[in-house]
């Protein structure tokens, strides 16, 4: 019996995917006479009848062996689908209108001097990240995360500094938490290396310690560090540096804080421990957020919202198309949406430019996407 050769298998497989462009190309056009149907009856584009009836009668015809594929191929056929029906029924929605805009307004450069909120007090990381940032910032301390956003979102501080992950811990769930109850847009984003070090009062030595409070993200972040100490009572603080400046206003000489080296200097402290954190190349992920969009020529990174319908395929359907047009992504976090259980809110970061047409036109098809049951564009930024 004679085997084919390589060559001559390739040569098969070209001729089929000649073969399928051709029908694809065809498809396509037919769709396009489907949406002009749709438009004049006034259906929807969206018909899980008929994408039932199709994928029961493929899986028919492939068999047991290829119905998995098959069901993964056509509905990758459906989604095209309809997002060109979709495309041909809607006119543009404004988020096109509203990147473009941003883009004009926003000026070629970064501002240098602002009125920057931050949670904590001096010292704490969140300042650390805004005099990078801003070259000559002037900055407000607020008691949470909460207070942060609001001060961005009510006009008081045109910007807000915010941790949203550790490379030791992971994400700050409870900013995650709060992106959904107010109206903000990311406009930069910093990595800062965190160096966490024992803080306590002048003379107090580590075996007079018997209680260290921090921001609970801190004390995670040198857990390691603590089972040594396994007798110590470790008490959660609104902030590494607001842990520091109530040490140094306490009497008390059993009680220390872990903060950063420069909230010792700042509040009269001694380091007891230098570089206490689990890792030594420990950063946290700083957002910098306004009120309104801002798109600098230097923004290289996407960050969007969106909350799926439950069923099978659904995130799967938004990731592929972001694959579709090589565009990496860098981070999907999911939160559970309070009173609906199992169901999740997905954050995406992407690397991708607001200017590319072909990523500014799938962000449109999202946002239109009936589908998809809420979607906001959070930003287009640079991160240092």
């Amino acid at each position: 019996m004679n085997s084919k050769n390589l060559g001559e298998i390739r040569s098969e497989i070209n001729a089929i995917d000649e073969e399928l462009v051709r029908l694809f190309a065809r498809r396509l056009d037919i769709v396009s006479e489907v949406a002009a149907s749709k438009r004049e009856a006034g259906a929807p584009v969206l018909d899980p009848a008929r994408e039932r009836e199709i994928l029961s009668r493929v899986a028919d015809k492939v068999g047991p062996d290829l119905e998995i594929p098959a069901r993964i191929f056509f509905n990758t056929l459906f989604d095209i689908s309809r997002a060109r029906q979709r495309a041909a029924l809607n006119p543009p929605g404004p988020l096109a209108g509203e990147i473009a805009a941003a883009m004009e307004s926003s000026g070629g450069k970064f501002p240098s001097r602002a009125v920057v909120a931050c949670q904590g007090a001096e010292g704490a990381y969140s300042q650390q990240a805004a005099t990078k940032l801003f070259a000559f910032p002037t900055i407000l301390y607020f008691n949470s995360f909460d207070d942060v956003f609001t001060a961005v979102e009510k006009g008081m501080c045109p910007y807000g500094i915010l941790p949203i992950e550790n490379s030791a811990a992971g994400s700050v769930a409870a900013v995650y938490d709060l992106m959904v109850q107010h109206r903000f847009h990311i406009v930069r984003a910093i990595r800062q290396r965190i160096n966490h070090v024992l803080l306590a009062p002048r003379g107090v030595g580590i075996e007079d310690v018997k209680e260290v409070i921090s921001h609970q993200h801190a004390l995670a972040q040198c857990n390691t560090f603590f089972k040594n100490h396994p007798g110590w009572t470790l008490t959660p603080a609104a902030n590494t540096a607001v842990a520091a400046r109530n040490l140094a206003k306490s009497a008390r000489r059993d009680l220390a804080a872990v903060a950063s080296r420069e909230c010792a200097e700042l509040y009269g402290l001694d380091i007891l421990e230098e570089d206490i954190s689990n890792v030594a190349t420990n950063y946290t992920r700083f957002f910098c957020i306004a009120k309104d969009l801002e798109i600098y020529p230097d923004a290289r990174k996407i960050s969007i919202m969106l909350t799926l319908p439950h069923r099978p395929g659904a995130l799967y359907g938004v990731m592929s198309k972001f694959a579709a047009i090589d565009v990496n992504l860098t981070k999907l976090e999911s939160r559970p949406i309070p009173g609906m259980d199992f169901e999740f809110r997905f954050t995406l970061d992407l690397e991708a430019s607001a200017r590319d047409p072909q990523v500014v036109k799938l962000l449109c098809e999202l946002a239109s996407d009936p589908s998809i049951e809420q979607f906001a564009f959070l930003g287009a930024y640079n991160e240092n």
